[in-house]
Protein backbone atom coordinates (compact mmCIF):
# COMPACT_ATOMS: atom_id res chain seq x y z
CA UNK A 1 0.00 0.00 0.00
CA UNK A 2 1.33 3.44 -0.93
CA UNK A 3 2.06 5.64 2.08
CA UNK A 4 2.28 9.40 2.48
CA UNK A 5 6.05 9.14 2.93
CA UNK A 6 6.34 7.28 -0.39
CA UNK A 7 4.46 10.08 -2.12
CA UNK A 8 6.37 12.93 -0.48
CA UNK A 9 9.49 11.76 -2.29
CA UNK A 10 7.62 12.28 -5.58
CA UNK A 11 6.31 15.77 -4.80
CA UNK A 12 8.02 17.27 -7.86
CA UNK A 13 6.14 14.84 -10.11
CA UNK A 14 2.85 15.49 -8.35
CA UNK A 15 3.11 19.27 -8.68
CA UNK A 16 5.45 20.02 -11.61
CA UNK A 17 5.74 23.64 -12.78
CA UNK A 18 5.24 24.00 -16.53
CA UNK A 19 7.75 25.92 -18.62
CA UNK A 20 6.79 29.00 -20.63
CA UNK A 21 7.11 26.95 -23.82
CA UNK A 22 4.74 24.29 -22.47
CA UNK A 23 2.22 26.92 -21.36
CA UNK A 24 2.41 28.43 -24.84
CA UNK A 25 1.41 25.06 -26.34
CA UNK A 26 -1.54 24.83 -23.96
CA UNK A 27 -2.77 28.38 -24.58
CA UNK A 28 -4.55 27.74 -27.94
CA UNK A 29 -6.73 25.11 -26.22
CA UNK A 30 -7.93 27.40 -23.42
CA UNK A 31 -9.12 30.85 -22.46
CA UNK A 32 -7.29 33.32 -20.22
CA UNK A 33 -9.54 33.98 -17.23
CA UNK A 34 -9.17 36.15 -14.12
CA UNK A 35 -10.75 35.66 -10.68
CA UNK A 36 -11.11 37.83 -7.61
CA UNK A 37 -9.59 36.69 -4.32
CA UNK A 38 -11.70 34.05 -2.59
CA UNK A 39 -13.52 32.89 -5.73
CA UNK A 40 -14.27 29.16 -5.65
CA UNK A 41 -13.14 27.69 -8.98
CA UNK A 42 -14.48 24.20 -8.30
CA UNK A 43 -16.04 22.55 -5.28
CA UNK A 44 -16.48 19.08 -3.85
CA UNK A 45 -19.23 17.33 -5.76
CA UNK A 46 -18.90 19.41 -8.94
CA UNK A 47 -18.88 17.64 -12.32
CA UNK A 48 -17.41 18.65 -15.67
CA UNK A 49 -14.62 20.50 -13.84
CA UNK A 50 -12.43 22.90 -15.84
CA UNK A 51 -8.64 22.51 -15.88
CA UNK A 52 -6.63 25.53 -14.75
CA UNK A 53 -3.02 26.56 -15.32
CA UNK A 54 -1.89 29.35 -12.99
CA UNK A 55 -0.42 32.37 -14.82
CA UNK A 56 -0.35 34.81 -11.89
CA UNK A 57 -1.41 34.35 -8.28
CA UNK A 58 -2.20 31.06 -6.55
CA UNK A 59 -4.98 28.46 -6.17
CA UNK A 60 -5.40 26.84 -2.78
CA UNK A 61 -6.85 23.33 -2.77
CA UNK A 62 -8.56 22.00 0.35
CA UNK A 63 -10.42 18.86 1.37
CA UNK A 64 -13.68 19.28 3.26
CA UNK A 65 -13.79 17.16 6.42
CA UNK A 66 -17.29 18.00 7.46
CA UNK A 67 -17.27 21.78 7.78
CA UNK A 68 -13.51 21.91 8.38
CA UNK A 69 -11.08 22.61 5.54
CA UNK A 70 -7.97 20.41 5.41
CA UNK A 71 -5.17 21.90 3.27
CA UNK A 72 -4.14 19.74 0.30
CA UNK A 73 -1.81 21.98 -1.73
CA UNK A 74 -1.31 25.45 -3.19
CA UNK A 75 -0.74 25.82 -6.94
CA UNK A 76 1.59 28.69 -7.91
CA UNK A 77 2.61 30.11 -11.29
CA UNK A 78 3.06 27.41 -13.92
CA UNK A 79 1.30 24.73 -11.89
CA UNK A 80 -2.02 23.14 -12.82
CA UNK A 81 -5.10 21.71 -11.13
CA UNK A 82 -6.74 18.30 -11.43
CA UNK A 83 -6.41 14.60 -10.66
CA UNK A 84 -7.84 11.44 -12.25
CA UNK A 85 -11.45 12.65 -11.95
CA UNK A 86 -10.52 14.98 -14.83
CA UNK A 87 -10.31 11.88 -17.06
CA UNK A 88 -13.35 9.99 -15.78
CA UNK A 89 -15.57 13.07 -15.33
CA UNK A 90 -16.49 12.01 -11.83
CA UNK A 91 -17.33 14.51 -9.12
CA UNK A 92 -14.59 16.67 -7.63
CA UNK A 93 -13.22 15.46 -4.30
CA UNK A 94 -11.69 18.79 -3.26
CA UNK A 95 -12.33 22.54 -3.34
CA UNK A 96 -10.19 24.97 -5.33
CA UNK A 97 -10.18 28.67 -4.47
CA UNK A 98 -8.32 31.77 -5.62
CA UNK A 99 -5.89 32.65 -2.83
CA UNK A 100 -5.67 36.22 -4.04
CA UNK A 101 -6.16 37.97 -7.39
CA UNK A 102 -5.76 35.19 -9.92
CA UNK A 103 -5.03 34.89 -13.66
CA UNK A 104 -5.30 31.46 -15.29
CA UNK A 105 -5.57 29.52 -18.51
CA UNK A 106 -8.91 27.72 -18.33
CA UNK A 107 -9.50 24.57 -20.39
CA UNK A 108 -12.75 22.68 -20.54
CA UNK A 109 -12.42 18.96 -19.91
CA UNK A 110 -12.93 18.12 -23.60
CA UNK A 111 -10.01 20.36 -24.55
CA UNK A 112 -7.79 18.80 -21.90
CA UNK A 113 -8.57 15.29 -23.21
CA UNK A 114 -7.77 16.42 -26.74
CA UNK A 115 -4.46 17.81 -25.51
CA UNK A 116 -3.38 14.63 -23.69
CA UNK A 117 -4.14 12.58 -26.79
CA UNK A 118 -2.09 14.76 -29.11
CA UNK A 119 0.83 16.14 -27.08
CA UNK A 120 3.03 13.32 -25.82
CA UNK A 121 5.17 15.40 -23.46
CA UNK A 122 2.27 17.17 -21.77
CA UNK A 123 0.30 13.92 -21.62
CA UNK A 124 3.10 12.27 -19.64
CA UNK A 125 3.33 15.20 -17.22
CA UNK A 126 -0.42 15.45 -16.67
CA UNK A 127 -1.12 11.72 -16.40
CA UNK A 128 1.68 11.10 -13.91
CA UNK A 129 0.59 14.06 -11.77
CA UNK A 130 -3.09 13.05 -11.87
CA UNK A 131 -2.35 9.46 -10.83
CA UNK A 132 0.00 10.47 -8.02
CA UNK A 133 -2.46 13.05 -6.70
CA UNK A 134 -5.21 10.43 -6.54
CA UNK A 135 -2.82 8.10 -4.72
CA UNK A 136 -2.17 10.88 -2.20
CA UNK A 137 -5.91 11.40 -1.65
CA UNK A 138 -6.30 7.64 -1.16
CA UNK A 139 -3.41 7.48 1.32
CA UNK A 140 -4.88 10.35 3.32
CA UNK A 141 -8.52 9.18 3.13
CA UNK A 142 -9.37 12.55 1.60
CA UNK A 143 -12.53 11.84 -0.32
CA UNK A 144 -16.23 12.64 -0.22
CA UNK A 145 -17.19 9.42 1.55
CA UNK A 146 -17.15 8.21 5.14
CA UNK A 147 -17.74 4.55 5.98
CA UNK A 148 -18.94 3.71 9.49
CA UNK A 149 -18.50 0.00 9.97
CA UNK A 150 -17.25 -2.92 11.98
CA UNK A 151 -14.44 -5.44 11.54
CA UNK A 152 -17.04 -8.09 12.40
CA UNK A 153 -19.32 -7.16 9.50
CA UNK A 154 -19.11 -8.87 6.10
CA UNK A 155 -21.00 -5.98 4.50
CA UNK A 156 -18.40 -3.54 5.84
CA UNK A 157 -15.63 -5.50 4.12
CA UNK A 158 -17.61 -5.52 0.86
CA UNK A 159 -18.13 -1.77 1.04
CA UNK A 160 -14.49 -1.03 1.86
CA UNK A 161 -13.27 -3.32 -0.91
CA UNK A 162 -15.64 -1.78 -3.46
CA UNK A 163 -14.42 1.74 -2.73
CA UNK A 164 -10.76 0.77 -2.55
CA UNK A 165 -10.76 -1.27 -5.76
CA UNK A 166 -12.52 1.58 -7.56
CA UNK A 167 -9.79 3.94 -6.38
CA UNK A 168 -12.18 6.14 -4.43
CA UNK A 169 -10.77 7.79 -1.27
CA UNK A 170 -12.79 7.39 1.91
CA UNK A 171 -12.46 7.74 5.65
CA UNK A 172 -13.18 4.66 7.72
CA UNK A 173 -14.65 4.88 11.22
CA UNK A 174 -14.75 1.62 13.16
CA UNK A 175 -17.56 1.41 15.71
CA UNK A 176 -15.47 -0.96 17.84
CA UNK A 177 -12.41 1.30 18.01
CA UNK A 178 -13.50 4.92 17.59
CA UNK A 179 -14.20 6.36 21.08
CA UNK A 180 -16.43 9.18 19.78
CA UNK A 181 -18.38 7.08 17.28
CA UNK A 182 -21.69 7.59 19.13
CA UNK A 183 -21.46 11.33 18.51
CA UNK A 184 -21.17 10.66 14.77
CA UNK A 185 -24.00 8.12 14.84
CA UNK A 186 -26.26 10.62 16.59
CA UNK A 187 -25.29 13.39 14.16
CA UNK A 188 -26.45 11.33 11.18
CA UNK A 189 -29.39 9.65 12.99
CA UNK A 190 -28.15 6.08 12.58
CA UNK A 191 -27.70 3.22 15.03
CA UNK A 192 -25.07 0.54 15.54
CA UNK A 193 -27.48 -1.95 13.98
CA UNK A 194 -27.41 0.06 10.74
CA UNK A 195 -23.71 -0.49 9.99
CA UNK A 196 -22.16 -0.34 7.54
CA UNK A 197 -23.24 3.22 6.86
CA UNK A 198 -21.99 5.33 3.95
CA UNK A 199 -22.07 9.12 4.24
CA UNK A 200 -21.78 10.87 0.87
CA UNK A 201 -20.48 14.46 0.80
CA UNK A 202 -21.54 14.92 4.44
CA UNK A 203 -25.24 15.09 3.60
CA UNK A 204 -26.60 11.81 2.22
CA UNK A 205 -26.72 8.73 4.45
CA UNK A 206 -27.03 5.17 3.11
CA UNK A 207 -27.52 2.17 5.41
CA UNK A 208 -25.82 -1.02 4.19
CA UNK A 209 -26.00 0.15 0.57
CA UNK A 210 -25.53 -2.08 -2.46
CA UNK A 211 -22.57 -1.43 -4.75
CA UNK A 212 -24.93 0.10 -7.29
CA UNK A 213 -26.32 2.51 -4.67
CA UNK A 214 -22.76 3.52 -3.68
CA UNK A 215 -21.83 4.13 -7.32
CA UNK A 216 -24.93 6.28 -7.78
CA UNK A 217 -24.40 8.26 -4.57
CA UNK A 218 -20.76 9.05 -5.37
CA UNK A 219 -21.37 9.74 -9.04
CA UNK A 220 -19.25 6.98 -10.52
CA UNK A 221 -21.23 6.78 -13.76
CA UNK A 222 -22.46 9.14 -16.40
CA UNK A 223 -25.99 8.50 -17.67
CA UNK A 224 -26.20 5.91 -20.43
CA UNK A 225 -27.71 7.08 -23.71
CA UNK A 226 -30.59 4.66 -24.36
CA UNK A 227 -30.57 5.12 -28.16
CA UNK A 228 -26.79 5.11 -28.64
CA UNK A 229 -25.18 2.34 -30.69
CA UNK A 230 -21.53 1.91 -29.70
CA UNK A 231 -18.91 0.48 -32.02
CA UNK A 232 -17.79 -1.87 -29.26
CA UNK A 233 -19.33 -2.89 -25.93
CA UNK A 234 -16.93 -4.70 -23.59
CA UNK A 235 -18.44 -6.70 -20.75
CA UNK A 236 -15.90 -6.87 -17.94
CA UNK A 237 -13.06 -4.55 -16.91
CA UNK A 238 -10.43 -7.13 -16.00
CA UNK A 239 -7.03 -7.10 -17.73
CA UNK A 240 -8.47 -8.41 -21.01
CA UNK A 241 -11.39 -5.99 -21.07
CA UNK A 242 -9.26 -2.98 -20.14
CA UNK A 243 -6.66 -3.87 -22.79
CA UNK A 244 -9.40 -4.05 -25.40
CA UNK A 245 -10.75 -0.69 -24.20
CA UNK A 246 -7.33 0.98 -24.46
CA UNK A 247 -6.62 -0.32 -27.95
CA UNK A 248 -10.17 0.15 -29.21
CA UNK A 249 -10.54 3.73 -27.96
CA UNK A 250 -7.01 4.72 -29.03
CA UNK A 251 -7.85 3.51 -32.56
CA UNK A 252 -10.96 5.66 -32.78
CA UNK A 253 -13.72 3.24 -31.80
CA UNK A 254 -16.63 4.35 -29.64
CA UNK A 255 -16.06 2.03 -26.68
CA UNK A 256 -18.32 1.34 -23.69
CA UNK A 257 -17.15 -0.92 -20.85
CA UNK A 258 -19.69 -2.54 -18.51
CA UNK A 259 -18.22 -3.69 -15.17
CA UNK A 260 -20.10 -5.52 -12.44
CA UNK A 261 -17.91 -4.47 -9.51
CA UNK A 262 -14.50 -2.84 -9.99
CA UNK A 263 -11.72 -2.64 -12.59
CA UNK A 264 -9.10 -5.36 -12.46
CA UNK A 265 -11.23 -8.46 -12.23
CA UNK A 266 -9.74 -11.36 -10.29
CA UNK A 267 -6.25 -9.92 -10.86
CA UNK A 268 -7.32 -6.71 -9.11
CA UNK A 269 -7.45 -8.55 -5.78
CA UNK A 270 -3.82 -9.68 -6.06
CA UNK A 271 -1.44 -8.11 -3.54
CA UNK A 272 1.41 -8.14 -6.06
CA UNK A 273 1.98 -9.36 -9.62
CA UNK A 274 5.68 -9.98 -10.15
CA UNK A 275 5.80 -11.79 -13.49
CA UNK A 276 4.09 -9.13 -15.61
CA UNK A 277 6.35 -7.70 -18.31
CA UNK A 278 7.80 -4.28 -17.54
CA UNK A 279 7.40 -4.31 -13.76
CA UNK A 280 10.59 -5.94 -12.39
CA UNK A 281 9.74 -5.04 -8.79
CA UNK A 282 6.11 -6.11 -9.19
CA UNK A 283 2.85 -4.17 -9.11
CA UNK A 284 -0.34 -4.74 -7.18
CA UNK A 285 -3.38 -5.83 -9.13
CA UNK A 286 -5.25 -2.73 -8.00
CA UNK A 287 -2.47 -0.38 -9.15
CA UNK A 288 -2.24 -2.09 -12.53
CA UNK A 289 -6.01 -1.87 -12.99
CA UNK A 290 -6.12 1.80 -11.95
CA UNK A 291 -3.42 2.73 -14.46
CA UNK A 292 -5.12 0.76 -17.23
CA UNK A 293 -8.45 2.42 -16.41
CA UNK A 294 -6.89 5.89 -16.59
CA UNK A 295 -5.27 4.95 -19.88
CA UNK A 296 -8.59 3.80 -21.36
CA UNK A 297 -10.36 6.96 -20.17
CA UNK A 298 -7.54 9.12 -21.56
CA UNK A 299 -8.37 7.79 -25.03
CA UNK A 300 -12.09 8.33 -24.55
CA UNK A 301 -13.46 4.92 -23.49
CA UNK A 302 -16.58 5.17 -21.34
CA UNK A 303 -16.66 3.01 -18.21
CA UNK A 304 -19.76 2.20 -16.18
CA UNK A 305 -19.36 0.58 -12.75
CA UNK A 306 -21.66 -1.66 -10.65
CA UNK A 307 -23.86 -2.45 -13.61
CA UNK A 308 -24.04 -6.13 -14.42
CA UNK A 309 -24.79 -7.65 -17.83
CA UNK A 310 -27.75 -10.01 -17.36
CA UNK A 311 -28.39 -11.21 -20.91
CA UNK A 312 -27.06 -10.90 -24.45
CA UNK A 313 -29.73 -10.67 -27.14
CA UNK A 314 -27.99 -12.39 -30.02
CA UNK A 315 -30.95 -12.29 -32.35
CA UNK A 316 -30.97 -8.49 -32.53
CA UNK A 317 -28.90 -6.20 -34.72
CA UNK A 318 -27.19 -4.17 -33.39
CA UNK A 319 -26.47 -6.56 -30.53
CA UNK A 320 -28.28 -5.64 -27.29
CA UNK A 321 -27.16 -6.29 -23.73
CA UNK A 322 -29.59 -6.05 -20.83
CA UNK A 323 -28.23 -4.71 -17.54
CA UNK A 324 -29.15 -5.47 -13.94
CA UNK A 325 -30.65 -2.01 -13.41
CA UNK A 326 -33.19 -2.52 -16.20
CA UNK A 327 -31.33 -0.50 -18.83
CA UNK A 328 -29.94 -1.83 -22.12
CA UNK A 329 -26.94 -0.92 -24.27
CA UNK A 330 -26.30 -1.66 -27.92
CA UNK A 331 -23.10 -2.37 -29.79
CA UNK A 332 -22.05 -3.24 -33.32
CA UNK A 333 -19.59 -5.69 -31.74
CA UNK A 334 -19.25 -7.19 -28.25
CA UNK A 335 -16.26 -8.53 -26.33
CA UNK A 336 -17.02 -10.85 -23.42
CA UNK A 337 -14.35 -10.38 -20.74
CA UNK A 338 -16.32 -11.24 -17.62
CA UNK A 339 -13.59 -13.53 -16.31
CA UNK A 340 -13.96 -16.17 -13.63
CA UNK A 341 -14.34 -16.25 -9.86
CA UNK A 342 -12.66 -18.55 -7.36
CA UNK A 343 -14.53 -21.76 -6.73
CA UNK A 344 -16.31 -21.83 -3.38
CA UNK A 345 -15.69 -24.51 -0.78
CA UNK A 346 -18.43 -27.15 -0.76
CA UNK A 347 -19.01 -26.95 2.99
CA UNK A 348 -22.06 -26.41 5.22
CA UNK A 349 -22.24 -22.89 6.64
CA UNK A 350 -19.85 -21.37 4.12
CA UNK A 351 -22.13 -18.47 3.18
CA UNK A 352 -22.50 -17.15 6.72
CA UNK A 353 -18.72 -16.88 7.12
CA UNK A 354 -18.05 -15.10 3.82
CA UNK A 355 -16.54 -11.73 4.67
CA UNK A 356 -16.20 -12.70 8.35
CA UNK A 357 -13.53 -15.35 8.07
CA UNK A 358 -13.76 -16.54 4.46
CA UNK A 359 -12.14 -14.24 1.88
CA UNK A 360 -11.54 -14.38 -1.88
CA UNK A 361 -8.89 -11.67 -2.11
CA UNK A 362 -5.79 -10.71 -0.16
CA UNK A 363 -5.55 -6.92 -0.26
CA UNK A 364 -4.55 -4.69 2.64
CA UNK A 365 -8.20 -4.46 3.76
CA UNK A 366 -8.48 -8.22 4.32
CA UNK A 367 -4.94 -8.37 5.75
CA UNK A 368 -5.82 -5.77 8.41
CA UNK A 369 -8.53 -8.09 9.72
CA UNK A 370 -6.08 -10.88 10.52
CA UNK A 371 -3.06 -8.90 11.63
CA UNK A 372 -1.00 -11.00 14.06
CA UNK A 373 -3.22 -14.10 13.75
CA UNK A 374 -2.87 -17.47 12.04
CA UNK A 375 -4.43 -17.74 8.56
CA UNK A 376 -5.11 -20.40 5.95
CA UNK A 377 -4.54 -19.97 2.22
CA UNK A 378 -6.20 -22.57 -0.01
CA UNK A 379 -4.85 -23.06 -3.53
CA UNK A 380 -1.71 -23.93 -5.43
CA UNK A 381 -1.68 -21.29 -8.16
CA UNK A 382 0.24 -18.04 -8.43
CA UNK A 383 -2.55 -16.00 -6.83
CA UNK A 384 -2.50 -18.25 -3.76
CA UNK A 385 1.29 -18.08 -3.63
CA UNK A 386 1.28 -14.29 -3.78
CA UNK A 387 -1.40 -14.17 -1.08
CA UNK A 388 0.57 -16.48 1.21
CA UNK A 389 3.81 -14.51 0.95
CA UNK A 390 1.97 -11.20 1.36
CA UNK A 391 0.01 -12.34 4.41
CA UNK A 392 3.14 -13.80 5.98
CA UNK A 393 4.37 -10.24 6.44
CA UNK A 394 1.63 -9.35 8.93
CA UNK A 395 0.13 -12.65 10.10
CA UNK A 396 1.58 -14.85 12.83
CA UNK A 397 1.57 -17.97 10.68
CA UNK A 398 0.26 -18.95 7.23
CA UNK A 399 -0.94 -22.51 6.59
CA UNK A 400 -1.04 -23.19 2.85
CA UNK A 401 -3.32 -26.08 1.87
CA UNK A 402 -3.10 -27.79 -1.53
CA UNK A 403 -4.76 -30.94 -2.91
CA UNK A 404 -1.71 -32.05 -4.88
CA UNK A 405 1.59 -33.49 -3.74
CA UNK A 406 3.57 -30.56 -5.13
CA UNK A 407 3.29 -26.91 -6.18
CA UNK A 408 5.51 -27.44 -9.23
CA UNK A 409 2.65 -28.16 -11.65
CA UNK A 410 0.69 -24.98 -10.94
CA UNK A 411 2.96 -22.29 -9.48
CA UNK A 412 5.92 -20.25 -10.75
CA UNK A 413 9.27 -21.38 -9.44
CA UNK A 414 10.16 -18.01 -7.86
CA UNK A 415 7.03 -18.18 -5.69
CA UNK A 416 7.68 -21.78 -4.68
CA UNK A 417 11.18 -20.82 -3.57
CA UNK A 418 9.90 -17.83 -1.64
CA UNK A 419 7.31 -19.97 0.16
CA UNK A 420 9.97 -22.53 1.04
CA UNK A 421 12.23 -19.83 2.46
CA UNK A 422 9.56 -18.02 4.51
CA UNK A 423 9.71 -19.42 8.07
CA UNK A 424 6.12 -18.65 9.02
CA UNK A 425 4.57 -20.40 6.01
CA UNK A 426 3.81 -24.12 6.31
CA UNK A 427 2.79 -26.04 3.19
CA UNK A 428 0.26 -28.85 3.81
CA UNK A 429 0.19 -31.17 0.80
CA UNK A 430 -2.83 -33.33 -0.11
CA UNK A 431 -4.87 -31.48 2.49
CA UNK A 432 -8.42 -30.14 2.26
CA UNK A 433 -10.71 -28.15 4.55
CA UNK A 434 -13.65 -30.29 5.68
CA UNK A 435 -15.28 -28.20 8.43
CA UNK A 436 -15.99 -24.63 9.50
CA UNK A 437 -17.24 -23.61 12.94
CA UNK A 438 -18.13 -20.38 14.68
CA UNK A 439 -20.91 -18.08 15.76
CA UNK A 440 -20.95 -14.61 14.15
CA UNK A 441 -17.36 -15.03 12.91
CA UNK A 442 -15.37 -18.07 11.80
CA UNK A 443 -13.60 -19.49 14.85
CA UNK A 444 -12.34 -23.00 14.01
CA UNK A 445 -11.30 -24.87 10.87
CA UNK A 446 -10.98 -28.63 10.43
CA UNK A 447 -8.78 -30.04 7.71
CA UNK A 448 -8.16 -33.56 6.41
CA UNK A 449 -4.72 -34.91 5.57
CA UNK A 450 -5.53 -37.24 2.65
CA UNK A 451 -2.21 -39.08 3.03
CA UNK A 452 -2.85 -40.13 6.64
CA UNK A 453 -6.64 -39.82 6.83
CA UNK A 454 -6.24 -37.66 9.97
CA UNK A 455 -8.65 -34.83 10.71
CA UNK A 456 -7.48 -31.97 12.93
CA UNK A 457 -9.29 -28.88 14.17
CA UNK A 458 -7.47 -25.59 14.58
CA UNK A 459 -8.49 -22.27 16.21
CA UNK A 460 -8.06 -20.27 12.99
CA UNK A 461 -10.40 -17.39 12.18
CA UNK A 462 -9.31 -16.46 8.64
CA UNK A 463 -9.31 -18.52 5.44
CA UNK A 464 -8.31 -17.18 2.02
CA UNK A 465 -9.63 -19.47 -0.71
CA UNK A 466 -8.06 -19.17 -4.17
CA UNK A 467 -8.52 -22.58 -5.74
CA UNK A 468 -10.19 -23.35 -9.05
CA UNK A 469 -12.33 -21.06 -11.15
CA UNK A 470 -15.94 -20.81 -12.27
CA UNK A 471 -16.58 -18.67 -15.37
CA UNK A 472 -19.03 -15.77 -15.19
CA UNK A 473 -21.12 -16.96 -18.12
CA UNK A 474 -24.60 -17.71 -16.74
CA UNK A 475 -25.89 -14.62 -18.55
CA UNK A 476 -24.81 -16.08 -21.92
CA UNK A 477 -26.86 -19.29 -21.80
CA UNK A 478 -28.62 -19.93 -25.10
CA UNK A 479 -26.65 -17.28 -26.97
CA UNK A 480 -23.06 -18.49 -27.42
CA UNK A 481 -21.55 -21.97 -27.24
CA UNK A 482 -20.00 -22.94 -23.89
CA UNK A 483 -17.77 -25.90 -23.08
CA UNK A 484 -18.62 -28.55 -20.49
CA UNK A 485 -17.25 -26.33 -17.70
CA UNK A 486 -19.15 -23.23 -18.80
CA UNK A 487 -16.26 -21.40 -20.50
CA UNK A 488 -16.87 -19.68 -23.87
CA UNK A 489 -15.81 -21.58 -27.01
CA UNK A 490 -14.08 -19.52 -29.70
CA UNK A 491 -12.36 -19.83 -33.07
CA UNK A 492 -11.13 -23.28 -34.05
CA UNK A 493 -12.83 -24.86 -31.01
CA UNK A 494 -16.06 -24.49 -32.99
CA UNK A 495 -16.19 -27.26 -35.60
CA UNK A 496 -18.01 -26.74 -38.93
CA UNK A 497 -20.63 -29.30 -37.94
CA UNK A 498 -21.24 -27.61 -34.60
CA UNK A 499 -21.43 -24.18 -36.23
CA UNK A 500 -23.98 -25.48 -38.71
CA UNK A 501 -26.08 -26.90 -35.90
CA UNK A 502 -25.89 -23.58 -34.07
CA UNK A 503 -26.99 -21.64 -37.16
CA UNK A 504 -23.73 -19.83 -38.00
CA UNK A 505 -24.85 -17.41 -40.71
CA UNK A 506 -21.57 -16.45 -42.44
CA UNK A 507 -19.56 -18.18 -45.17
CA UNK A 508 -16.31 -17.61 -43.28
CA UNK A 509 -15.30 -19.42 -40.10
CA UNK A 510 -15.17 -17.59 -36.75
CA UNK A 511 -12.08 -15.50 -36.17
CA UNK A 512 -9.55 -16.42 -33.48
CA UNK A 513 -11.50 -15.07 -30.47
CA UNK A 514 -14.94 -14.98 -32.09
CA UNK A 515 -17.72 -17.03 -30.53
CA UNK A 516 -20.51 -19.02 -32.17
CA UNK A 517 -22.33 -15.70 -32.57
CA UNK A 518 -20.90 -13.38 -35.26
CA UNK A 519 -19.41 -10.12 -33.93
CA UNK A 520 -19.31 -11.48 -30.38
CA UNK A 521 -15.81 -12.23 -29.04
CA UNK A 522 -14.42 -13.61 -25.78
CA UNK A 523 -11.02 -12.94 -24.18
CA UNK A 524 -9.21 -13.74 -20.96
CA UNK A 525 -10.17 -16.20 -18.23
CA UNK A 526 -13.77 -16.55 -19.46
CA UNK A 527 -12.56 -18.12 -22.72
CA UNK A 528 -12.19 -21.86 -23.02
CA UNK A 529 -8.56 -23.05 -23.29
CA UNK A 530 -7.15 -19.62 -22.42
CA UNK A 531 -3.92 -19.32 -20.44
CA UNK A 532 -4.92 -18.02 -17.00
CA UNK A 533 -2.33 -15.25 -16.75
CA UNK A 534 -2.66 -11.46 -16.66
CA UNK A 535 -0.27 -10.97 -19.58
CA UNK A 536 -2.20 -13.50 -21.68
CA UNK A 537 -5.50 -11.71 -21.03
CA UNK A 538 -3.96 -8.36 -21.95
CA UNK A 539 -2.58 -9.86 -25.16
CA UNK A 540 -5.93 -11.38 -26.10
CA UNK A 541 -7.76 -8.11 -25.44
CA UNK A 542 -5.39 -6.10 -27.62
CA UNK A 543 -5.34 -8.61 -30.49
CA UNK A 544 -9.12 -8.96 -30.39
CA UNK A 545 -9.58 -5.29 -31.28
CA UNK A 546 -7.97 -5.96 -34.68
CA UNK A 547 -10.61 -8.64 -35.27
CA UNK A 548 -13.32 -6.21 -34.22
CA UNK A 549 -12.12 -3.81 -36.93
CA UNK A 550 -12.50 -6.65 -39.44
CA UNK A 551 -16.09 -7.50 -38.53
CA UNK A 552 -17.09 -3.83 -38.43
CA UNK A 553 -15.77 -3.47 -41.98
CA UNK A 554 -17.82 -6.43 -43.26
Amino acid sequence: MTTSSDLSARHAQMFPPLSDAQIARIAPHGVETTFAAGTILFDEGDTDIPFFVVLDGAIEVVHMKGLVEEPVTVHHRGEFTGEVSMLSDRRALVRGRARGPLRTLRLERSQLLKLVRTDGELSEIFMRAFILRRMALLAGGQGDAVVIGSQHSAATLRLQAFLMRNGHPFRYVDVDREPKVQVMLDEFHVALSDVPVLICRNDRVLKNPSNAEVADCLGFNAALEPLAVHDLVICGAGPGGLAAAVYGASEGLDVLVIEQSAPGGQAGSSSKIENYLGFPTGISGQALAARALSQAEKFGAKITIARDATSLHCGEAPLRISLSNGESVRGRAVIIATGAEYRKLDLPGLARFEGVGIYYGATNIEAERCDGEDVIVIGGGNSAGQAATYLAGSSRHVHMLIRRASLAESMSRYLIQRIEETPNITLHRRTTVVGLEGEEHLERVTWLDDATGQRTTHPIRHVFTMAGANPNTAWLQGCVELDSNGFVCTGSELSPDRLKALGWSLTRSPYLFETSQPRVFAVGDVRSSSVKRVASAVGEGSVCVQLVHKVLAE
